[in-house]
């Protein structure tokens, strides 16, 4: 299993970066050629979204991208380190510094841009996984690799 992790400080003008590197990690893992756009797009949203997350709580650590690659699979995982992010209110109850708990006005129209960038992920990848905690949230995509592209 070959795995590519990128790191970078939450500025919009390194999304463009990460969506670069990750099309070119995909394409070698032998994911289809007409899926590229989807993953530069997904991978664009889930960057755009962590950014958004860190510049909104002050999280001054690095955005997360982890490339996997694995014999029939290939995974990003986007990473933010604000504490119950992309969690439902309920959820992030009693979560330190989490959103739920600032005063609504804050967050109504980050919420709302967050909600969007979710469903765009989930309308361009079919295997999506949004998991968050104490420590932060992730966004695992999977794409189906064809072992008789892959390069050497």
């Amino acid at each position: 299993m070959a795995t590519v992790e990128l790191r970078f400080s939450a500025q919009p003008e390194h999304v463009r970066t990460a969506r670069l590197v990750a099309a070119a990690v995909a394409r070698r893992a032998g994911v289809d050629e007409a899926v590229l756009d989807e993953v530069r797009l997904a991978v664009g949203e889930a960057c755009s979204r962590a950014v958004g997350l860190h510049r909104s709580n002050d999280v001054a650590t690095p955005i997360r991208v982890v490339l996997i690659e694995e014999e029939k699979l290939f995974s990003i995982e986007v990473g933010d380190e604000v504490p119950g992010a992309g969690v439902a209110a309920a959820d992030a109850a009693g979560v330190p510094g989490a959103r739920a708990s600032a005063p609504a006005e804050e967050f109504d129209d980050a919420d709302g841009e967050d909600e969007m960038g979710l469903a765009v992920i989930r309308g361009l990848v079919d295997d999506v996984e949004v998991s968050a905690g104490e420590d932060g949230g992730t966004i695992r995509m999977s794409w189906p690799v064809s072992s008789a592209d892959v390069l050497s």
